[in-house]
């Protein structure tokens, strides 16, 4: 079975991804929900984590592996309160991203969903 979005590395680019994931936290400040749970000292810091990890797993060069190890999701994400109004609102506004940057709907799809089963699995709370 193929990996969908293993492949999304090629298809896009680097400089893609990391673009998408820059127009997500040009977002994160201001918002009122997302906004308090990101580190304003390392706003910068996060962006590059996130970026690392998503170009790895579409098929990029293991960057986040390397610098961080396994990513251990829900537990660098536990001590964060996350419902499903903090998870719906996280993928609406990596879905702006996607558009932001002009994402192709046939690399999109499978991009929010798998980030949507991610961020579903952050999940510490109904």
């Amino acid at each position: 079975m193929q990996d969908p979005v293993g492949n999304l590395y090629a298809a896009l680019g680097e400089e893609k991804i990391r673009a998408m994931v820059a127009a997500f936290y040009k977002q994160v400040p201001d918002d009122p929900l997302m906004g308090p749970m990101y580190p304003k000292d390392d706003l910068s810091g996060a962006e590059e984590r996130l970026a690392d990890f998503i170009v790895g797993r579409f098929g990029g060069p293991p960057v986040y592996m390397e610098k961080r190890g396994h990513p251990r999701l829900r537990m660098r994400h536990n001590r964060f309160s996350i419902g499903e109004l903090e998870r719906d609102r996280w993928m609406e506004l990596m879905t702006k991203a996607t558009e932001e940057v002009a994402i192709p709907e046939e690399h999109r799809t499978p991009m929010l969903q798998f980030f949507y089963g991610v961020a579903d699995m952050m999940r510490n709370r109904p």
